[in-house]
C-alpha cells in the first residue's frame, strides 16, 4: 500500500523521546490506522532498529482476550534477551477492545520507562473519551484523517501528470496542467476518494454503499457510539446522521431539526457531541458581517468529515448533479481537517444581505482570510455572484486577499474595488493539503 502523507509526523512522534508518553493514534474507522502502524514500523526497521525490540500486538487476537498490557509485555520480554534498558517499542492495535483501557495503559506508562507504547483503535469517539478522562499527561493524541485530496491524486498516480509546482523565494504555487482532468479526477475523490481501499478494489468503487456505509457508518452508530454512551434509540441517531449527511454543509438549528425529527432539543445536543466525537461530523459557528461571533448561537453548519460519507449513503453525484455545489464546499471544509493551526479558527459569515461560506480568524478574533466557494466560473465574470464575500472584504481588514474558488477560471480581477483571488476548487483542494501535510513535516 502507498505510504500516507502523515507517515513522517508519525513516525517523529513515535520516536520522541522528549516526553515519555503513550501515543494514541485515532480517527474515523477504514483510513489506514493498522498500515500506518505497519509502514511505521517499516521505517523503524529500514532505520536499524531490532526486530526484537517491536512487539506488535493485535488485541482483536481471540487467544489474547482476558490477557493484560502489562502480562503481554512481560511475556516478550522473557522470549527475547535484550540488553538492559533498551528501548522497547510496544504498538497495541485496536486497543479499545480491552476493558479499562487507559487505566491499563497509563499505568505501563508509568512502570516501563524503557518502553515506547503507542495505541491504535477505530472506536474514535470511545478512544478519545477515555484518553481526555484518564490520561491526561501520559497520552499524546494522533489523529489520522480520511485521505486529502492531495494524497488521493498520489495513491491513484496522476498528481505528476495534472498538477505542477511553480515556486520563487518569496511563494510557492502550484498550476493545473489540465484542468479538465483535474475536475474529473476531484469528482471521483468526491465520490468514493476518502477511503484508501476504495482506489485499490473496484467492488468498493462500483458498491460503495455497501462497503461504506456497512462497515464504517453503521459500526460507528450502530455499535461504537451506543456502547460508550448507553445510546438506547440507535435507529434515531441514525436518521439524524443521515439528514445531517443529506444537508452536509448547510446552515441548520436545534429548533428546526427537533422540529422535523421529533426528537428533544436536549437529546439533539448529545447526538452532536457523539457524533462529532467520532469524527464523522465537524460543526462550524457563525459570525456576522463585522466577524462578531453570537452571544447565543442559533443556527449553525455541520460537515461531514468525508465527502464520500454522503455518495455512499445516498448516490454518487456527477459533475453536473445539482446537489454537487454542498458535496464540493464539504471537501473544500475537511481538507482543513488536517491543519491544526487552522481548523479551529474557521467560521461561516451570515448577516441579512449575505454570506461568506468560510472565514478564519487570529487569536485575537479578527478575520485572517475569507473564501467563498463555487462549482462555476459565473462569478469570475460577474461580482453580483458573490457579492458577499466582497462585502465582507469591505467591511474587515483582511490578512490575505479573498478568494472565491470557481470550476476552471484563474486569476485576479479588481470586483467591485475589491481585488479577488480566482481558483479551480479542485486545484485549492489540492494546494491546502499540500501544504498542511508538508509543513507538518
Amino acid at each position: 500500500m502507498p505510504r500516507r502523507a502523515y507517515l513522517p509526523a508519525f513516525k517523529a512522534l513515535v520516536q520522541s523521546e522528549a516526553a515519555h508518553r503513550a501515543v494514541l493514534l485515532m480517527g474515523p474507522r477504514r483510513v489506514g490506522k493498522t498500515i500506518l502502524v505497519s509502514h511505521a514500523i517499516h521505517a523503524l526497521l529500514a532505520d536499524g532498529i531490532a526486530g526484537r525490540d517491536i512487539l506488535y500486538v493485535s488485541l482483536e487476537t481471540p487467544s489474547l482476550i482476558g490477557l493484560s498490557l502489562d502480562a503481554l509485555v512481560r511475556r516478550f520480554e522473557r522470549l527475547f534477551d535484550r540488553p538492559a534498558n533498551t528501548r522497547l517499542y510496544v504498538f497495541f492495535d485496536e486497543i479499545q477492545y480491552l476493558k479499562s483501557w487507559e487505566v491499563h495503559l497509563k499505568s505501563l506508562v508509568d512502570t516501563h520507562r524503557h518502553c515506547q507504547f503507542v495505541a491504535t483503535g477505530s472506536a474514535a469517539a470511545a478512544l478519545k473519551h477515555k484518553s481526555a478522562e484518564s490520561g491526561a499527561g501520559r497520552f499524546t493524541e494522533f489523529v489520522l484523517p480520511p485521505l486529502t485530496f492531495f494524497e488521493f491524486l498520489r495513491f491513484v498516480d496522476k498528481e505528476d501528470d495534472l498538477i505542477r509546482e511553480e515556486s520563487t523565494a518569496e511563494a510557492r504555487r502550484f498550476v493545473a496542467l489540465d484542468i479538465a482532468a483535474l475536475n474529473e479526477a476531484f469528482v471521483d475523490y468526491l465520490n468514493f476518494g476518502g477511503y484508501p481501499e476504495a482506489l485499490f478494489y473496484e467492488g468498493i468503487r462500483k458498491n460503495p454503499r455497501r462497503y461504506i456505509k456497512s462497515d464504517i457508518i453503521d459500526k460507528v452508530l450502530l455499535r461504537d457510539l451506543p456502547s460508550l454512551y448507553g445510546i438506547s434509540d440507535v435507529q434515531e441517531l441514525n436518521a439524524l446522521f443521515n439528514t445531517l449527511a443529506y444537508n452536509t454543509a448547510q446552515e441548520l438549528s436545534i429548533e428546526d431539526l427537533s422540529q422535523s425529527s421529533g426528537v428533544s432539543k436536549p437529546t439533539l445536543g448529545k447526538y452532536l457531541e457523539y457524533l462529532e466525537a467520532a469524527f464523522l461530523i465537524k460543526r462550524l459557528r457563525r459570525v456576522d458581517n463585522n466577524a462578531r461571533q453570537f452571544k447565543k448561537a442559533m443556527t449553525f453548519k455541520v460537515y461531514l468529515t468525508n465527502p464520500t460519507m454522503r455518495a455512499a449513503l445516498f448516490s454518487s453525484l456527477t459533475a453536473t448533479d445539482p446537489a454537487i455545489g454542498h458535496l464540493v464546499e464539504t471537501a473544500v471544509f475537511s481538507q482543513w481537517l488536517h491543519n491544526d493551526a487552522h481548523i479551529d479558527s474557521l467560521r461561516y459569515a451570515r448577516w441579512k444581505k449575505g454570506e461568506v461560506d468560510l472565514v478564519s480568524l487570529d487569536p485575537r478574533q479578527q478575520p485572517r482570510f475569507a473564501v467563498e466557494v463555487k462549482w462555476s466560473d459565473r462569478p469570475f465574470d460577474d461580482w453580483k455572484e458573490i457579492r458577499g464575500i466582497i462585502e465582507f472584504a469591505q467591511t474587515n481588514k483582511l490578512a490575505r486577499m479573498p478568494l472565491v474558488t470557481t470550476l476552471s477560471r484563474s486569476g485576479i480581477k479588481a470586483m467591485n474595488g475589491v481585488d479577488v483571488e480566482f481558483a479551480p476548487t479542485s486545484l485549492h483542494c489540492y494546494t491546502v493539503g499540500r501544504n498542511t501535510l508538508d509543513r507538518s513535516r
